[in-house]
């Protein structure tokens, strides 16, 4: 589940940069998000649109990592 779960962070955080504004996430950003999205967000791993708006939904339940990784990606 931990592979699956780095696998659909980088799916989410690509998918939801802008196109052109932004690259891909950092390790360092993957990671932050990492222990949160298969806490909060498990049920949406392999579906980066529906990851993306779990973890938004949770910004307020996110560390202080992940919150400043969704916070910068628009949510």
């Amino acid at each position: 589940m931990n592979k699956s779960v780095f696998v659909s962070l980088v799916l989410l955080m690509a998918g939801g940069a802008s196109a052109g504004a932004q690259s891909g996430p950092s390790p360092q950003e993957q990671m932050a998000c990492r222990s949160d999205a298969g806490k909060f967000c498990a049920e949406h791993i392999g579906k980066p649109p529906q990851m993306n708006a779990c973890l938004k939904e949770n910004k307020t339940r996110l560390s202080d990592s992940c919150r400043k990784v969704v916070e910068s990606r628009g949510g």
